[in-house]
C-alpha cells in the first residue's frame, strides 16, 4: 500500500497493526500500484486507504478480499503433477544415503535434519556433501522422463527459507544451491513443464517437523537410560514444538506472544523469491509455508498469507498463489477467505499411510469419499489442489517418522524388511554402503525404524485373499508383511487405489501433486517413477481414461455436475461463454445466438453450456472454474447399467480375482473322492461287458445280488447281466 495517506488513516492502520498482533508490514509500493480506483468501482469500495488498485483487479486489505477480477488469467487447466522432495530440503527416509554417516554417532554427531546436517558436520563439509547430492537426486533425465511419461504438466519444488535469507548454521551450507534451483527451471521450461515454488521450511519450524528444516521440541535422554544399558537415545515426537510464531505453550496449545521478526522474515523470503524469478516462463506460482501445523492461529495465518499475496501480485500479478491449509480443510474456516481474489488455490495434503489399518476396500471407500470434501470447499472457497498424495498404507517406510525415530504406537501392523538399495550417492558418500554386519545402532529414538543387517524396513504387500472376497476377506489381519510370491497381491490392489485417487482428485479438484518423484530406498508407494514402471499409475495423459472415469462408480453414491453460482455478473458470464465457445470452435452464428441472448434466456443457456462442457472435458483437465463463476453440485443418481458391466468385468479387483482364488483343501479332497468313485464305477462297467469270468463271479456274489437281480432294462443292459427269466438256470448251471 502506498505510505501516503492522512493522518487519521494512518492512526487506523496502526491500531489494526496491533490489533493483528504486529503481523502486518506493508512496502512502499508508489512505482508499481495504482491507488486510483476506476470510476466505476468507487462507490463500492472501502475507505480509499484500504485497498490497492492492481492492473486486473483490486485487493481490500480490511476484509482481505478482492473485487472488479478481469479474470485475466482464470484457472482453467488442472495441474497434473509431482513434488521434487528431498532436494533442497533434506528427509532422512526420502535420502537415506545422507544421514548413514550419523549411525551410531553420539549427542554432539548425529544430524537429523537440514539445520542439524549444516551444524553438525560444518558449512564447508556440509556444502560438498551436498553439492554431490544436488548434481545426483535431481537432473535433467529425470524432468526429462517425468515430461516423457505423458501425465505430468507441473513439479512442486520444496525450497529452504534459508537459501534467499541464510541465517543461523544454513550460512555457507547452502552456497551454490540457487544456481541449481536456475538450471531446475531452465529444463523444465525446456521440456514443457511449470514449476511451483513451495516454501517447505521456516524460521524456528512451523510444525516441528523434519520437513521444516529444524525439527523443534527435541531433547536427549541418554542420561535416562544409562542404568540399563550404555547407549545414546532421544525422544522428540512427545514433545514436538513450533516456534515460526513464538514461543508454544503446550499446556494451553497456543501462542501467548507472537514472533513478528520471523513473520516479516517470511514476507521477505517471498519478496527475495518474486524478485529472482518474476521473469522465468516456467514458474506457475508460489506457496508461501508448506505444512503450518493445526495450532497455528488462524487469523494470524490468513493475515500472512494475505500480505504475500500481495507481494506476489506486485511484481508477478500472473503467477499462482497456492496457500497450505493447515491440516484443516474446513469450509467454516476457509469459505469466503480473500474471496474473488484472482490465481488463488488451498492446498491439502491428503495421505493414508497414518490411517489404522483397513482392509483394501476401507482404503478405496477413503479414497473416492474425498471427493465431497474437496467439493464443498471448491464450493466454498474455489479452486483447491491436492498438494500431497501417494499410495501408502502403512507407516512402514523407513525413517518416515523421522531418523531412527517413529510417532508412538506406529507402525500399526509388523513391517518387510529388504535388502537396503545401492546408494544414488556412490561409494564414496561418508557411511555408505551400509555394514551388514550390524545390528540396529543408535542413537535411538521413542520409536523403532532404522536398518539391520543390511535390511531396511519397507512398506508391506497386500496378499490374496483366500476367501476369494476382497469385501469380507481377512487374511490381511494376519498374514505376513512380505507376500509370497504366489499370493502377492500388491499389484493389483495399488492399480486400483491409484485409480481412484486420481478419480477423486482430478475430477473434483484443480489438480494435484504426488509425493514423491522418487526415493533413494525402493518405496514404490512414494515414488512416482517407481509406481510407473510397475504400472500402477497410468502413463500417458489421462484424458478420458476409462480406467479413471469408472474407478469408484462402486464407492460414488452420486456425482457432480458443473453449473453457474447464483448472482454472478452477467459480464463475468459472458467471459466464460466466450472461452467455452472458442475452445469448441463455434461458429460466428452460434457467437451471435448465444451472445445475442440477455437477462435469464442467457443465464440459463449458459448454465448448459458450462455444464455441458465441464462433463465432456473434465478428464482432458478442465476445472469447474471458468473464472470463479462456476462450482461443483451434487447430482443424485444411481450407476448405470453400462458402467456396472464396465466396473465389475474390468476390475481384476472384482472379477479377475476370482480365477486366482486359492482352493479350499476339502473341496480337493471332495473332488478327489468323487473322481475316484466315478472311476471305480465305470471300470466296473467295462469288466463286467468285457470279462465273461468276472460277469459270472459278480452274479454269483452274494453283495452284488440287488444289481444282478435288478429288473431294470438298462442296468441289465449295461452291466451285460442275462434276461431275468433265465437268472435261475444260470445261477445252477
Amino acid at each position: 500500500m502506498d505510505s501516503a495517506g492522512s493522518f487519521p488513516s494512518l492512526v487506523w492502520k496502526l491500531l489494526s497493526w496491533l490489533a493483528l498482533l504486529g503481523l502486518v508490514v506493508y512496502a512502499d509500493t508508489a512505482s508499481t500500484v495504482d491507488n486510483t480506483a476506476p470510476a466505476d468501482t468507487q462507490e463500492n469500495i472501502d475507505d480509499p486507504a484500504e485497498w490497492t488498485q492492481f492492473k486486473h483487479f483490486l485487493a481490500h486489505n480490511k476484509t482481505m478480499t478482492c473485487s472488479a477480477d478481469e479474470h485475466a488469467r482464470p484457472f482453467n487447466n488442472q495441474i497434473r503433477g509431482v513434488s521434487l522432495g528431498g532436494w533442497m530440503v533434506l528427509e532422512p527416509w526420502i535420502t537415506p544415503s545422507l544421514f548413514y554417516q550419523f549411525l551410531g554417532k553420539g549427542e554432539n554427531t548425529t544430524a537429523f535434519e537440514t539445520y542439524t546436517f549444516c551444524e553438525v558436520l560444518g558449512a564447508a563439509e556440509a556444502n560438498k556433501q551436498l553439492r554431490n547430492h544436488w548434481d545426483k537426486w535431481v537432473t535433467e533425465d529425470i524432468i526429462a522422463q517425468l515430461a516423457k511419461s505423458g501425465a505430468v504438466n507441473s513439479l512442486r519444488l520444496p525450497v529452504g527459507d534459508y537459501m534467499y535469507k541464510p541465517y543461523g548454521p544454513y550460512i555457507g551450507c547452502f552456497d551454490g544451491a540457487l544456481d541449481y534451483v536456475d538450471s531446475l527451471l531452465d529444463w523444465a521450461y525446456s521440456h514443457g513443464l511449470s514449476v511451483l515454488f513451495d516454501i517447505h521450511t521456516m524460521k524456528d519450524s512451523q510444525n516441528g517437523f523434519d520437513n521444516s528444516g529444524h525439527a523443534i521440541g527435541f531433547e536427549w535422554t541418554s542420561a535416562l537410560a544409562a542404568e540399563y544399558v550404555d547407549q545414546v537415545s532421544f525422544q522428540h515426537w512427545p514433545i514436538r514444538d513450533a516456534r515460526w510464531l513464538g514461543p508454544f505453550d503446550q499446556s494451553t496449545a497456543s501462542y501467548p506472544h507472537i514472533n513478528v521478526e520471523n513473520l516479516q522474515h517470511g514476507l521477505d523470503v517471498i519478496q527475495e523469491i518474486v524478485n529472482r524469478y518474476a521473469g522465468h516462463p516456467a514458474v506457475l506460482g508460489l506457496e508461501p509455508v508448506n505444512e503450518p501445523w493445526q495450532y497455528t492461529p488462524i487469523d494470524v495465518l490468513k493475515r500472512f498469507y494475505w500480505e504475500g499475496y500481495l507481494i506476489v501480485k506486485r511484481s508477478a500479478p500472473y503467477w499462482k498463489y497456492i496457500m497450505h491449509d493447515s491440516f484443516r480443510l474446513d469450509t467454516n474456516i476457509w469459505g469466503g477467505f480473500m474471496d474473488g481474489c484472482p490465481e488463488r488455490a488451498l492446498d491439502t495434503h491428503i495421505y493414508q499411510a497414518w490411517r489404522d489399518p483397513d482392509s483394501r476396500i476401507g482404503f478405496y471407500k477413503n479414497a473416492c469419499s474425498m471427493k465431497g470434501p474437496l467439493a464443498e470447499m471448491e464450493r466454498a472457497f474455489g479452486p483447491v489442489i491436492v498438494g500431497e498424495w501417494s499410495l501408502a498404507t502403512d507407516n512402514c517406510a523407513m525413517w518416515l517418522n523421522g531418523f531412527n525415530d517413529n510417532l508412538p504406537g506406529f507402525p500399526r501392523l509388523p513391517c518387510k524388511y529388504t535388502a537396503c538399495a545401492e546408494s544414488y550417492l556412490g561409494n564414496d558418500q561418508p557411511g555408505v554402503p551400509l555394514d551388514p554386519s550390524k545390528p540396529l545402532q543408535g542413537p535411538y529414538g521413542s520409536g523403532l525404524s532404522g536398518p539391520i543387517y543390511g535390511l531396511c524396513p519397507s512398506t508391506r504387500d497386500w496378499i490374496r485373499e483366500s476367501s476369494g472376497d476382497p469385501l469380507s476377506g481377512r487374511d490381511w489381519v494376519k498374514a505376513p508383511p512380505g507376500a509370497p510370491k504366489h499370493l502377492d497381491d500388491t499389484d493389483n490392489v495399488m492399480r486400483n487405489l491409484a485409480l481412484k485417487k486420481l478419480d477423486a482428485f482430478a475430477r473434483i479438484a484443480h489438480g494435484f501433486y504426488f509425493w514423491n518423484f522418487r526415493t533413494d530406498l525402493y518405496q514404490p508407494q512414494w515414488s512416482y517413477m517407481a509406481a510407473l514402471e510397475r504400472g500402477w499409475i497410468p502413463r500417458g495423459s489421462l484424458t478420458n481414461n476409462d480406467d479413471i472415469l469408472h474407478a469408484c462408480s462402486r464407492e460414488d453414491n452420486n456425482e457432480y455436475i458443473c453449473v453457474i453460482k447464483r448472482n454472478q455478473l452477467e459480464s463475468s458470464v459472458r467471459e466464460a461463454v466466450t472461452f467455452i465457445l472458442h475452445n469448441e470452435g463455434a461458429s460466428n452464428a452460434t457467437f451471435n445466438e448465444v451472445l445475442g441472448l440477455s437477462g435469464s434466456a442467457f443465464l440459463d443457456k449458459a448454465n448448459s453450456i458450462v455444464t455441458d462442457y465441464f462433463a465432456r472435458y473434465y478428464m482432458e483437465g478442465a476445472t469447474c472454474d471458468f473464472g470463479g463463476i462456476a462450482m461443483l453440485v451434487e447430482q443424485n443418481r444411481t450407476v448405470s447399467d453400462e458402467e456396472k458391466v464396465y466396473y465389475y468385468y474390468s476390475d481384476d479387483e472384482y472379477f479377475g480375482y476370482q480365477q486366482y482364488s486359492p482352493i479350499k483343501i476339502w473341496v480337493l479332497v471332495a473332488c478327489g473322492v468323487g473322481i475316484a468313485l466315478l472311476g471305480a464305477l465305470i471300470g466296473f462297467v467295462l469288466a463286467m461287458r468285457c470279462s465273461p469270468r468276472f460277469n459270472e463271479m459278480v452274479r454269483k456274489t452274494p453283495a452284488f445280488r440287488r444289481i444282478t437281480t435288478s429288473e431294470s432294462d438298462l442296468i441289465r443292459a449295461s452291466l451285460k447281466l442275462p434276461k431275468q427269466g433265465n437268472y435261475q438256470e444260470i445261477m445252477h448251471s
